[in-house]
């Protein structure tokens, strides 16, 4: 038992140093000898756990879309409206990226040339189903507007909230995150929601954003 702890321990600690430098400096720029030396372990335990570096990547989406079906999961379980359900996703994907860097990695290998291999899907198809769905379920909960295509604006919500994040990891630091999800949230309740029910979401996306920064 102890040897198989050591054995889980040892391949999160692989696994948390090749996200860290995926995030960092990019897949293709990582080389399984700079995750060694990072990680602080022998090859040897590299290769007993990893036989290449795409079977990291591999690692590192598939921890990622667990990561994210279990939040789905918690704020679906809080019985809250579409609209409400997908901003507090959007947060809790932000809050996941600025605290554990395998979300980081994970979508900087979204962006780049890394296979998805079955039967995982592409975290972006997951993510415009998801939106999709939940725009949705705010049409008829007449959260927004009802002449609303939703297939196109849960299309312009994730390449908004994608682009948010990549442009980030240039310009500034990754705690700033969340003020730029809230901003995003500012600018699309404005222009998605009748204006009776904005007030609502408007100071949701305000307490969202305040709730990681404090947490």
């Amino acid at each position: 038992m102890a040897r198989q702890l050591r054995a889980e321990q040892t391949r999160a600690t692989i696994i948390t140093a090749a996200a860290d430098l995926f995030d960092r400096q990019g897949y293709e720029s990582t080389s399984l000898s700079d995750i060694v030396a990072h990680a602080k372990v022998t090859k040897g335990a590299l290769y007993f756990h990893f036989a290449a570096k795409e079977d990291l990547a591999q690692a590192i989406l598939e921890l990622n879309a667990r990561a994210a079906k279990a939040l789905v999961a918690e704020v679906d379980s809080r019985g809250c409206s579409s609209l409400e359900a997908l901003m507090r996703t959007t947060f809790g994907v932000a809050r996941l990226a600025v605290e554990d860097p395998v979300p980081r990695a994970a979508l900087r290998l979204a962006t780049a040339d890394v296979a998805v291999r079955p039967p995982l899907r592409h975290p972006f198809n997951e993510w415009l189903e998801f939106a999709t769905r939940k725009f949705a379920g705010a049409v008829r909960e007449s959260d927004v507007h009802s002449d609303l295509d939703v297939g196109i604006v849960a299309h312009s919500l994730v390449s908004f909230f994608v682009g948010t994040r990549v442009a980030g990891r240039s310009l500034e630091p990754t705690g700033r995150l969340p003020r730029r999800v809230a901003e995003m949230w500012h600018l699309l309740v404005r222009g998605l929601v009748p204006v009776h029910r904005r007030p609502r979401y408007v100071t949701l996306a305000t307490q969202l954003e305040r709730e990681i920064r404090t947490a």
